[in-house]
């Protein structure tokens, strides 16, 4: 069975839910094969990215970065998935009260570093989140599961 990897920092109301459509997106019915994994940035190290064939990153843009947990899972994680993972499908979700263009940059330069591959437009969310916002984040979800089904 694949194994889809949801890393995230929802410290909000807006990003709970958007977790939770990205969520639900990748478990919906027409998903088959596929776990789905939910784990908060401070406490998923390497071992369980080494077990992810999928990667889906969630934050908040703080102050025009990425949230420090979502910092903190990339410098655990680097050295002991560099080589590993590279080639890994991943997904980003970001919620910003301004801006969420730094968050993007900062994770895409990582991510560069780690070499996944980008399968799906971020989802990127200023202010309020509503159901467009939360009806893309299921489509991420759905989509990366997807990717992953035999």
């Amino acid at each position: 069975m694949a194994r889809l990897l949801v890393v995230h920092h929802s410290p909000s109301l807006a990003l709970e839910s958007m977790l939770a459509a990205v969520t639900e997106g990748a478990s919906n019915e027409h998903i088959e094969g596929v776990e789905v994994i939910s784990s908060a940035a401070l406490s998923t190290g390497a071992a369980s990215v080494l077990e992810a064939d999928g990667i889906i990153l969630g934050t908040p843009a703080n102050l025009g970065y990425m949230s420090g947990a979502l910092k903190h899972f990339f410098d655990t994680i680097y050295n002991p998935c560099l080589d590993q993972t590279a080639g890994r499908p991943f997904g980003v979700f970001v919620h910003g009260n301004s801006d969420t263009n730094g968050a993007l940059l900062s994770i895409e330069k990582v991510t560069t570093g780690l070499n996944w591959r980008l399968v799906t437009p971020p989802v990127c969310s200023l202010g309020q989140v509503d159901d467009q916002v939360l009806g893309s984040c299921w489509e991420l979800g759905a989509v990366l599961a997807a990717t992953l089904m035999s």
